[in-house]
């Protein structure tokens, strides 16, 4: 019986001791993460001393040298080493504590020495590198990769890892090497190489090196044409279109392969504005001829790009002639159906709006209206379009009409509260202010954020300026001045626009006009003209409505107009900071943190 009492009383103690354990493992991690390191270190010390597990060994050391307890840790680590020879963390654990002592010489002669007695064995470099990783050391972590590479002749070896740590170190230089070595095995890498360079590189010169080890990696391999795909890219980054261009057709060439290439990356230049660039790309698609699988869509795309020329007013009259021409010879060619709509509505917008033929336009856009199977969002801006051309040709009650019934025909679709702004827009310029503040406030509910950006504007600048019936007048003229520039008249818009502060001195209007003669000016290309209207709002009318706009309007003049990060950046931060409730806000953020060069979304 006493026998039996003595194993119950074992088995208590053996209970006991192990729950205790438990108890000062879950304390010991506990002050280990609320940096309370010494009481963590007294704790981990008799785990560490029990257990003899480097896991705790790692937490224990670390306290140590958290607490500046150097000699401790020196004497911890040597002991090891003594027991355990063979094992490398604690050579490296020994450089970590000269490192964090001052004593950089003998800790990297640790490291250096701890790579170079490595077993010549994949595993083995791994566990190094991991080593060296944990200890902070990752300089020596992408050496002892680079020194197995060398042992183990392998140039391709530890590729991932290596491009991690250069990228959590922001190496360039090394991350760039290494993803120009690694691209050549693995060409899956090109859209994430392009990815982490682009967060990563914060100014040209990141860029040049990157070209100039483009340049010399083309040297070695011309046949690898994943270099210059990388080359061409760095070119559009760099916003130097014709040098991509150039490179491209170069290599077209020389490989006669590169036509789908030279195709998107013209697409590219559209899509960055580009467009004479890609105008010259779309030409030398078209040089290979009519039996060239490209040369239908090239000549697409080259009309498309002329036609957004026009929308700048880079071309004149006569190249807008010849541009509506070339819309009808497609037409012609190929008839009319879904797959010719898109040149019947830049042909009617051309005819209307700048070639001043409006029955033509008007005719264009019925044509199109009769192709049968085109999606219901294609035949409701179709309508739009043609009420814009009633618009224009003094007819309201038939634009009228036609919004109407976009509106009521596609009424769950954006399509339709487009066509009941424009309703509203359209009784803005004929004067019905109370009409028209009426539906603007309906399409303040919009479920397009830009759409009720609109129709809040639309109302705040009626009920600003109905205050007095001197407003009212001036409203009168500011409306006429809209109307004109709708039709494309920029001209006799500025002089409205002029003319209200000299028929009614001290009007409400003077922050609109500032904004509505920016407008005029940007789309006229004049971009100094407009920076100055803006600065003047952004200065003057701190609490107009268009505060939040003419700021973000500026800083976009800045960032791709005006070559001026530094004041896009200033005023992305003053919107960002000022008006955090703005629609605008959340673009101005992404646009802030690009021009910062911060590494998201990696």
């Amino acid at each position: 019986m006493n026998r039996f009492l003595f194993l119950i009383l074992i088995c208590c103690l053996v209970v006991k001791l192990k729950a205790q354990e438990q108890v000062d493992e879950a304390l010991a991690y506990q002050y280990y993460q609320q940096a309370d390191y010494e009481k963590a270190a007294l704790l981990l010390e008799k785990i560490f001393n029990k257990t003899r597990n480097d896991s705790y060994f790692e937490l224990y050391y670390t306290s140590l040298l958290k607490i500046k307890k150097y000699d401790e840790a020196e004497t911890l680590v040597k002991k090891l080493m003594r027991q355990f020879p063979q094992k490398l963390n604690y050579q490296i654990a020994l450089g970590r504590v000269y490192q964090e002592n001052g004593k950089t010489a003998e800790a990297n002669k640790i490291y250096t020495a701890a790579i170079q007695s490595a077993p010549k064995n994949e595993f083995q470099f791994r566990e190094l590198a991991n080593s060296f990783y944990r200890f902070e050391a990752y300089d020596m972590a992408a050496n002892a990769f680079l020194h197995g590479r060398k042992i183990l002749g392998d140039e391709q070896l530890f590729t991932f890892e290596l491009l991690s740590i250069y990228r959590f170190r922001k190496d360039k230089p090394a991350l760039i090497n290494e993803y120009l070595n690694a691209l050549s095995v693995h060409p899956q890498l090109m859209s994430q190489a392009q990815s982490v360079l682009a967060n990563l590189f914060d100014t040209n010169n990141d860029y040049q090196l990157l070209q100039f080890a483009l340049l010399k990696k083309i040297q070695k391999e011309p046949q690898n044409e994943l270099f210059t795909e990388l080359l061409i890219w760095q070119y559009i980054q760099q916003q130097e279109y014709e040098m991509a261009l150039r490179q491209l057709i170069a290599q077209d060439r020389r490989t006669k392969t590169t036509a789908n290439l030279v195709f998107n990356t013209a697409n590219t230049f559209v899509a960055n504005k580009a467009f004479a660039t890609a105008v010259k790309a779309y030409e030398y698609l078209l040089a290979k001829g009519p039996t060239h699988e490209l040369y239908l869509p090239a000549k697409i795309q080259l009309i498309n790009t002329k036609y957004e020329l026009a929308m700048q007013g880079k071309i004149d009259q006569v190249a807008i002639k010849a541009l509506a021409d070339e819309f009808s010879q497609v037409i012609a060619e190929y008839g009319i159906s879904g797959q010719t709509v898109f040149a019947l509505k830049k042909l009617s917008y051309l005819q209307a709006y700048y070639l001043n033929n409006l029955p033509e336009a008007e005719k264009t856009l019925e044509q199109a209206l009769k192709i049968t199977g085109l999606p219901a969002t294609e035949v409701g801006q179709l309508k739009i379009d043609l009420g814009d051309i009633y618009v224009l040709n003094k007819q309201p009650w038939e634009a009228v009409l036609i919004y109407e019934q976009v509106a009521k025909q596609y009424e769950n679709l954006p399509i339709a509260s487009d066509a009941r702004f424009r309703s509203a827009r359209l009784s803005f310029y004929q004067g019905n202010f109370k009409f028209a503040k009426s539906q603007a406030d309906v399409l303040k509910a919009s479920t397009s954020q830009l759409m009720a950006n609109d129709a809040i504007n639309l109302s705040l600048l009626i009920s600003d300026n109905l205050q007095t019936k001197n407003d009212s007048l001036a409203l009168m003229i500011y409306a006429d001045a809209e109307m004109l520039q709708f039709v494309n008249n920029p001209i006799g818009a500025l002089k409205k626009l002029d003319s209200i502060s000299i028929t009614f001195p001290n009007n409400s209007l003077a922050d609109d006009i500032l904004m509505a003669k920016a407008k005029i000016f940007i789309k006229e290309n004049d971009f100094v003209k407009a920076e100055e209207n803006l600065k003047q709002l952004i200065v003057t009318y701190t609490n107009s409505i268009w505060i939040d706009d003419a700021i973000f309007i500026l800083a976009d003049l800045y960032e791709h107009k005006l070559n001026n990060t530094f004041e896009a950046k200033k005023l992305y931060q003053q919107l960002i900071t000022d008006f955090p409730g703005s629609m605008l806000t959340t673009e101005a953020r992404k646009r802030y943190r690009n021009i910062r060069g911060d590494n998201t979304g990696t």
